[in-house]
């Protein structure tokens, strides 16, 4: 992929557009219309020998002036300080001699493929010459008209040609636009496939260390306080470790649960929050309600991550610390925006400021915070203590395609 991308950069970086690669091209037959005006200028316009100097000045000055334009240019033909210059050396030579006007074909043509209303001027400057020669010879100057036209074809043919190559190469670049696009997209995708894959390998190790260690402690420390019966001394010590062991347990479960990748790719996010506070409830014996309102949406994988992360972080602290007898986890759906509330009725506390440490050295809060500001939401903490505590995640309009499982739940609606 890495190779592709530097192709592209490499064809974006060298690309020429349509005006450089016919710059020969406009070179040449300005050049040629200005020999063809000071041809016709010397032999057949004016017999003054001071006009005619005058005349090959100015000439070579816009000759020169075209030339440093076409070699040493950087803005576009529609370049302002050109144009004036140039139109300006026009003018003065049209003073000079009327022959002169003919050069207005080769100074604006190549300004037709930025405006093609610049052909309009093209066609004024040509009937402007074509009356003046009928104006001198006092009848209708056919070679003149024929002339004229042949210019005109040559340089309308010339500026539709061309103008057909630049949409050709303006969609060429709408295609490379799209291509990056989806270059992107795929190296998002890797990334979060990559994160995926290393949550469900963590997972894997906990299950496989953490909780069988703490499944067999539980089963010894059962033993062992079968053994020594209630009255022996020891007994209530290890009632106590048996009781942290099974805590432990519990805990590490429920972490291995949380870091599984198929947490939302099977399951919609209003299903996985509701089995969140069933097994909380399960667990701790209070009852948690889980409420939908709003039309239920797609929204962007890392979006429902974070807020399933936060709402699985809510709801170990109201198990660990609040002491609640109901806890309602309500997911709303207002206009552009999804908000998910977590709600208790235990003891609360005083939520720490940003400078300071959470209660216990905890990082919870705080790194729930930080996922759901990655996914461009907030999160706001209102508690006292002796009044509950409500977690309320804000997220703004979704920021891309949405998640495996919100597809999923959609197709299992229809």
């Amino acid at each position: 992929m890495n190779e592709v991308s530097q192709g592209w950069r490499r064809t974006k970086e060298t690309k020429e557009s349509p005006w450089d690669r016919w710059t020969v091209l406009w070179g040449a037959f300005f050049y040629v219309v200005l020999g063809y005006a000071i041809f016709s200028a010397v032999f057949y316009g004016s017999p003054s020998t001071t006009r005619v100097a005058l005349g090959l000045v100015l000439t070579t000055a816009l000759g020169f002036w075209y030339a440093y334009w076409l070699l040493a240019r950087i803005n576009p033909p529609s370049d302002v300080v050109y144009s004036l210059g140039a139109a300006g050396l026009w003018m003065a030579l049209i003073a000079v001699d009327p022959d002169f006007i003919i050069l207005g074909l080769g100074i604006f043509a190549p300004l037709c493929l930025q405006d093609v209303r610049w052909a309009g001027v093209g066609a004024v400057i040509a009937g402007g010459w074509i009356w003046q020669r009928w104006a001198e010879q006092g009848s209708v100057p056919w070679p003149a008209i024929l002339g004229a036209s042949l210019f005109l074809a040559f340089g309308a043919l010339a500026v539709a040609y061309v103008a057909t190559i630049v949409r050709q190469s303006q969609e060429r670049q709408r295609l490379i636009d799209r291509l990056h696009a989806a270059q992107s997209e795929l190296a998002e995708a890797e990334r979060q496939a990559g994160s995926l894959e290393e949550r469900q390998r963590l997972a894997r190790d906990i299950h496989d260390t953490l909780t069988q260690g703490f499944t067999s402690i539980v089963m010894l420390l059962q033993a062992a306080e079968e053994s020594l019966g209630r009255r022996h001394p020891a007994g209530r010590h290890v009632a106590g470790a048996l009781q942290s062991a099974r805590d432990n347990l519990a805990e590490s479960r429920r972490l291995v649960w949380a870091m599984q990748p198929e947490a939302l790719v099977d399951t919609p996010l209003p299903v996985a929050l509701e089995r969140c506070a069933r097994q909380l409830s399960e667990e701790m014996g209070i009852r948690a309600d889980t409420v939908v309102t709003g039309t239920i949406r797609s929204l962007d994988g890392e979006q429902e991550t974070a807020l399933l992360r936060a709402a699985q972080e809510s709801l170990a602290n109201v198990r660990k610390h609040a002491r609640a007898t109901r806890v309602t986890v309500t997911l709303s759906y207002i206009d552009d925006v999804t908000v998910l509330d977590i709600q208790d009725d235990g003891v609360g506390f005083r939520p720490p400021t940003e400078s300071e440490a959470e209660p216990e050295g905890g990082v919870g809060l705080r790194a729930m915070r930080e996922r759901v500001e990655e996914s461009g939401g907030t999160v706001s903490v209102e508690s006292a203590p002796g009044e509950g505590t409500t977690v309320v995640a804000y997220l703004p309009p979704n920021r891309g395609r949405p998640s495996e499982a919100t597809r999923v739940g959609d197709t299992l609606r229809e």
